[in-house]
């Protein structure tokens, strides 16, 4: 009898095994599957890579991308679903009402955020900006030109607000910030005398400055004095500013995967990308005198710098 009850499992053992068994066909189940809903006001360029590529990253999700048109109002939805929005008229559909599922605001620059939601920023938003924050690319120009010391920066009355931020970021950094209001942009004379009190150009993305009818003479100004201007995006790089720092496709993806993984509830009210990458011009550098960077190791020196308390 004793050697028959040592080999006969009892039923606390046997319901034991039952649960280990059943733990581990849970843990091999995909968890906190969620329903994505990607939103742009028209499937245009991009639009369905982006989708695709953020649900081969979530394999266990549903993720889908739907346009402006096929939509009810954001009330209409179900709650439990989670709203990526990937331009600014579907964030406009979605000011209709505070309510509706939580919801990520991709691709919008703190300015667009401003002009549309002054400093109230509503409670079932989370806000993730495309610009570049002020104090990397004051630290990038403090990493590219170490004995610059004024930074000359261009504002109007849309982008003033930066000012304070721009120059407590400064003071650490050594840097002094030379402010100019160019509310006229066919008026030249603040550009050339943020120039000439100057050593370094800084560029705020603000596109009633900086867009393709102002280029021409920012670039010809600032480099006419032997100044390099710095950002204001990646797309102004590619223009002929000198360098900046930008998140792509991938860093958004990476960041989308994590906020993916956590509760609503937690995500940030805003948020700028802590990964990112640094674009160089080499032509303007070399016309600059300025030696060729390692834009990775760049970027990695700046991500360090974040890091440190």
């Amino acid at each position: 009898m004793r050697n028959r009850s040592c080999k006969t499992p009892t039923v606390g053992r046997l319901l034991a095994m039952v649960c280990l068994l059943f733990a581990g066909l849970l843990g091999s189940l995909p968890t906190n599957a969620a329903d994505i809903l990607l939103i742009g006001a028209e499937d245009g360029p991009g639009m369905q890579p982006f989708a695709k590529a953020l649900s081969e990253l979530r394999p266990s999700d549903t993720v889908r991308f739907q346009s402006l048109a096929s939509l009810p109002t954001p009330d209409k939805l179900p709650n439990g679903i989670r709203l990526i929005l990937l331009d600014l008229p579907s964030l406009d559909w979605r000011l209709q009402t505070d309510q509706g599922p939580p919801t990520l605001v991709l691709r919008i620059t703190r300015l667009q955020a401003r002009q549309r939601l002054g400093t109230a920023l509503p409670p079932h938003l989370s806000l993730l900006w495309s610009d570049p924050p002020l104090d990397r690319q004051l630290r990038l120009t403090r990493l590219l030109l170490p004995q610059a010391r004024r930074v000359g920066v261009l504002y109007d009355s849309h982008s003033e607000f930066f000012l304070k931020e721009l120059r407590q970021a400064a003071v650490p950094l050594g840097l002094e910030v030379v402010a100019e209001r160019w509310d006229n942009t066919h008026d030249s004379r603040p550009l050339q005398d943020v120039l000439k009190n100057s050593d370094v150009l800084l560029g705020l993305d603000d596109p009633d400055l900086y867009n393709p009818k102002t280029a021409k003479n920012l670039l010809l100004s600032s480099y006419s004095r032997q100044l390099a201007l710095i950002g204001p995006n990646a797309g102004f790089v590619k223009a002929g500013s000198l360098a900046s720092t930008y998140s792509d496709q991938s860093n958004w993806l990476a960041i989308l995967d994590e906020l993916l993984d956590r509760p609503p509830s937690t995500w940030p009210r805003t948020h700028y990308p802590q990964r990112f990458k640094v674009l160089s011009n080499a032509q303007v550098a070399r016309s600059l005198g300025i030696e060729q960077m390692n834009e990775t190791s760049v970027a990695k020196q700046l991500a360090e710098g974040e890091r440190r308390p």
